[in-house]
């Protein structure tokens, strides 16, 4: 498949980078207007999400470079080019929400009520995210037959786009942002509900993000190792835990979500 959605001849957009700009565009439009309405001043708005992108993307990237060392050691000019795909989302969560501690300890900003904010933005770029994986080729799954893909009733273009390698693959990119945009609505519909306690969004997002990746990576034939291991299950192992343990921190509490940051 065609990386490139434009050729300008001195430089490229490609169909990656198209869509990772979309999923910040949104989930910043999102937590912008959600931000706003419960009263976080513009300049941290505009700090939060400039840092907070920033960061996470860098976290992102070297937390897959980190993963494939062996091979950036060989082509280390690659690392910076991570328009040909290579963001590890793990990675960038978790250096985002270093940054967003160390920001909201700083403004003495309520951490949990600004996370129950960004998990809901965060959850649908994920989902707009994985289509840039899928016009990169990556995010795949086990080899299946083009029988099998053309019985999902799958566009076209998706079918001939999952022909990676020289076999038809699992389209594990489609299940997982399908399920992030679920998640996405669970969130919408359990944010306007009245007394759900501050913390209750981010708990939810860890344990079904949690849950979609150690699913999803069972099926995946491209995750990142750590020996035996994949990282990611590994990872989502520990998010669901600590969303487990949030949500009974939470239960415990009488204090109801907060009006205002």
């Amino acid at each position: 498949m065609d990386r490139v959605l434009f050729d300008f001849g001195i430089f490229q957009i490609k169909w990656y980078s198209f869509f990772i700009l979309i999923a910040l565009i949104v989930g910043g439009f999102l937590f912008y207007k959600e931000a706003t309405k419960k009263g976080l001043s513009k300049d941290d708005i505009i700090d939060i999400l400039f840092y907070g992108v920033l960061i996470g993307i860098l976290g992102a990237r070297i937390y897959y470079v980190l993963f494939n060392l062996d091979y950036y050691l060989k082509s280390p000019l690659e690392i910076f080019m991570i328009w040909n795909g290579g963001l590890a989302i793990h990675g960038g969560l978790i250096a985002t929400l270093l940054f967003l501690i160390f920001y909201c300890k700083k403004k003495k900003i309520n951490i949990l009520l600004l996370l129950d904010i960004i998990v809901v933005s965060v959850i649908i770029a994920q989902a707009i995210g994985r289509w840039g994986n899928f016009f990169n080729g990556e995010a795949y799954g086990r080899i299946i037959s083009l029988s099998k893909l053309e019985s999902m009733h799958l566009p076209k273009f998706i079918i001939n786009g999952m022909y990676i390698n020289g076999s038809y693959r699992e389209p594990t990119f489609l299940y997982e942002s399908i399920l992030n945009i679920i998640g996405f609505i669970i969130l919408l519909v359990i944010r306007k509900l009245k007394n759900i306690k501050t913390g209750t969004l981010t708990s939810i997002y860890l344990i079904w993000y949690g849950i979609v990746r150690v699913i999803i990576e069972s099926f995946r034939s491209d995750s990142l190792m750590l020996g035996p291991i994949k990282v990611a299950q590994l990872v989502s192992i520990i998010f669901i835990i600590s969303g487990i343990i949030l949500l009974f921190k939470i239960k415990k509490n009488n204090k109801y979500k907060e009006d205002k940051l």
